[in-house]
């Protein structure tokens, strides 16, 4: 079976979603940064330690905001709480729950100058790492095009308008990328 002669719209799409895949993930990891704000989203990333292997927090209890610096965790099963307490602990995060009963409370201490610097290039890195894989996935692109072009199955001028059209696709995620970076940078820095 021959394949599908080249096409600009698939190609385009494929490109798009990957891209867009990119983004997702730096918001995933964005959220995980701390801002002056409770939100629950800042306790997504932590794994715990439970039933022999290493289970997302969202598995073992329901993580609420209870006030602008304070989270609670109501955790499911009263065996975990003691591992759901130590994995906040050691996230990384400064955090410092406090259990009582099947509930954990966390109290998110205010961001010193420094710690908020860190965060916001924690931030930085965090775009960086999208914006080359968003050219990684560009980089896909036109080697694409440059197969098909020298397998003469587009034409020297579909080869200089896909490419352009690569690339018109790479900037806006890039440009989209430093949108949610500068975001997330005045988000941090709010006192």
């Amino acid at each position: 079976m021959a394949a599908a002669p080249p096409d600009l719209k698939t190609l385009k799409a494929d490109l798009t979603r990957r891209m867009d895949g990119a983004l997702e993930t730096l918001k995933k990891e964005f959220s995980g940064l701390r801002t002056g704000r409770a939100a629950p989203s800042l306790l997504e990333p932590i794994r715990v330690e439970a039933y022999g292997g290493h289970q997302p927090l969202s598995q073992l209890g329901t993580v609420s905001v209870v006030g602008p610096a304070m989270l609670s965790v109501q955790v499911w099963d009263r065996s975990v709480v003691k591992a759901v307490e130590v994995a906040i602990r050691d996230s990384g995060l400064g955090l410092n729950p406090q259990a009582e009963g099947q509930v954990i409370r966390v109290s998110l201490p205010p961001l010193t100058e420094q710690r908020r610097n860190e965060l916001a290039k924690q931030a930085a890195r965090y775009a960086e790492a999208a914006k080359v894989a968003v050219r990684g996935v560009r980089r896909d692109g036109m080697e694409q095009i440059a197969a098909w072009k020298k397998k003469s199955e587009i034409s020297e001028d579909d080869a200089k308008r896909w490419s352009d059209e690569v690339q018109k696709l790479t900037d806006e995620h890039v440009k989209k990328v430093d949108q949610a970076l500068a975001e997330k940078e005045k988000d941090i820095k709010t006192v």
